[in-house]
């Protein structure tokens, strides 16, 4: 048998399971479909005028996130053959050398699979963080910082939780799926960027409220459907220990979303929705990197401290004056040092071994190891340190050099970021309470009838019928069948804008 085992090719796949190899695909599928589930979840809750450039630089940092993991990201966090315990080397560079030799991660999958699993881990944290330009910042210069972030950020913390030659593994920390890399990575660099951004106008925070509370709710599902693979899948088999984190996901996301709710209902006795999904994602955060190592029943108390702990959180940013607009300090770092905390007090050494493969790992201090709360918290003030230094490092030196700053305009944050960099909208309609004169009236309605002309204009000429297609009042389609969009006065562009 051994002779037969040393005769096996790296590619060769019999050594692994096929059950474990189709189970952490799927797994992975589910963590890229986060992403749309983040982009929804922010345009729903900015303003309608910059909705859509929320969209836009989530799915653009996905791609960012992509490329910079097969150029160079997954060596610097997992060269096996980097031994400095802070970041890899260039020994994996374009996924050089990865194919089917058991995974750095686990023995249970190739290693192919394993840096694919990973870069979804990557492409989710990336993308938290552009909650970061909320309604103010430019969208092509955060993509050059984010392909910058994930090189000197993202990859160091990702090699010392995981790597095994990384600081925090041999050391003993107890971050399962991301506490550190993914969760305070991401909250505590959205809380720097929004410093170097500095705050919107006094104007845009006045009355703000969510443009699409609908939207909120769907992205809301959509992550915490993703949210199973990304907690389960980091068991990396289908084994009983990713049973144990899906289950403890889902108690910690339901207890801290009724937490949250509660505590908003204080205010004026309604039962939020938005109040409802922050809850619920502080609690899937909590989870990332406890749930593959507490009980059950710490989960549920997991899920209440981390849903009235986060909600407090985001009255943190008005003490600093830190515009963190969709709170990624309160819900992503604060939920992430939580459940690294929880693993101090209440992991167990016999659900860390459900793997069949961490069978010797040390619990904390139910299993009487007590030195395990210094180190968790040695590791988060490490994280939390490095990540906001780094980050603002690299934010102020960008926003240094004119052709990369970081903020639109003033005046393109009065116009929305929708129209100042994507030139789409999210929601494309004109108002009628905001320019009278832009609003398409039905065809038999006349402009004479509305007070906007005579009723010889080409607005209210029956041989040039408005359908829904036509933008401002403006037929599509010539009196000749060829399609044109008639120029629009300055003033009445303006309006139209303005609204959109």
């Amino acid at each position: 048998m051994s002779d037969q085992l040393a005769n096996r090719s790296p590619s060769d796949q019999s050594r692994f399971d096929k059950g474990d190899v189709a189970f952490i695909i799927l797994a992975g599928a589910l963590v890229s479909f986060m992403v749309p589930g983040l982009a929804f979840l922010y345009s729903g809750l900015s303003r309608r005028k910059s909705a859509l450039s929320l969209i836009w630089a989530v799915s653009a940092a996905n791609a960012v996130a992509i490329f910079q993991w097969f150029f160079w990201g997954y060596s610097l966090a997992f060269s096996p053959t980097a031994t400095n315990g802070y970041i890899g080397n260039l020994h994996n560079f374009g996924l050089h050398n990865v194919l089917g030799e058991p995974s750095p991660g686990s023995p249970l999958i190739p290693e192919l699979l394993y840096s694919f699993y990973q870069m979804e881990f990557a492409c989710v944290t990336v993308c938290i963080l552009m909650g970061g330009l909320a309604e103010r910042g430019r969208v092509m210069p955060a993509m050059i910082f984010a392909f910058i972030w994930m090189t000197i950020v993202y990859c160091p913390l990702a090699c010392w939780a995981w790597s095994v030659n990384g600081w925090g593994f041999t050391w003993g920390v107890l971050d399962y799926a991301g506490g550190g890399p993914v969760e305070i990575g991401s909250g505590v660099a959205g809380l720097a960027y929004s410093w170097v951004l500095g705050r919107r106008t006094e104007k845009e925070l006045l009355n703000f409220r969510p443009h699409n509370v609908s939207m909120v709710g769907l992205g809301t599902f959509i992550l915490w459907f993703g949210w199973l693979g990304f907690n389960g899948g980091s068991a990396f088999g289908a084994n009983l220990r990713a049973v144990y984190a899906v289950w403890n996901s889902m108690l910690a996301a339901a207890m801290a979303g009724a937490a949250w709710c509660l505590l908003d209902f204080r205010y004026e006795h309604k039962w939020t929705m938005v109040g409802f999904c922050s809850g619920t994602i502080a609690g899937l955060v909590a989870a990332t990197p406890a749930s593959g190592y507490i009980p059950t029943w710490a989960a549920v108390i997991m899920g209440i401290v981390a849903g009235g702990v986060c909600n407090f959180a985001t009255k943190v940013k008005f003490l600093i004056l830190i515009d963190d607009a969709l709170d990624l300090f309160a819900e992503h770092a604060v939920g992430g040092m939580i459940g690294l905390l929880f693993n101090a007090f209440f992991a167990k050494a016999n659900i860390i071994a459900l793997d069949d493969v961490n069978t010797s790992a040390a619990g904390g201090w139910v299993d009487h190891n007590w030195k395990q709360l210094y180190i968790q918290f040695a590791y988060i003030c490490a994280t939390t340190a490095y990540t906001f230094v780094v980050t603002a490092l690299i934010a102020k030196g960008m926003d240094l050099v004119p052709a990369l700053r970081l903020r639109a305009s003033p005046d393109a944050e009065v116009l929305g970021m929708d129209e100042d960099q994507i030139g789409e909208f999210a929601t494309d309609y004109i108002e009628v309470r905001r320019d009278y004169t832009d609003w398409t009236a039905r065809p038999d309605i006349s402009n004479e009838k509305l007070g906007g002309g005579s009723s010889t204009d080409t607005h209210s000429d029956p041989h040039h019928p408005l359908v829904a297609g036509d933008r401002h009042g403006v037929p599509d389609t010539s009196v000749h069948g060829g399609s044109h969009m008639r120029e629009k006065p300055a003033a009445s562009q303006g309006a139209a804008n303005g609204a959109a």
